[in-house]
């Protein structure tokens, strides 16, 4: 049972790693809270699927179809 002792270069590899996933974390929370507000700020769901900015006539509501 032999114990290995990790050389200096490896602990300092080791914090860069730790610092680089922070960052990486930090970046996807980022995206992730502007695309919660986004979403939010739309409200109603069918406003949520006309915003592809693409006229599609099939999922505007017609007038009078709702009485």
């Amino acid at each position: 049972m032999t114990l290995r002792v990790e050389h200096e270069l490896h602990e300092r590899r080791k914090g860069r790693n730790y610092g680089l996933g922070l960052i990486l974390a930090g970046f996807i929370a980022i995206v992730f809270g502007l695309t919660v507000v986004k979403v939010l700020q739309l409200g109603d769901t069918a406003e949520f699927e006309r915003f592809d900015h693409v006229a599609r006539p099939q999922i505007i509501p017609e007038e009078g179809a709702g009485e």
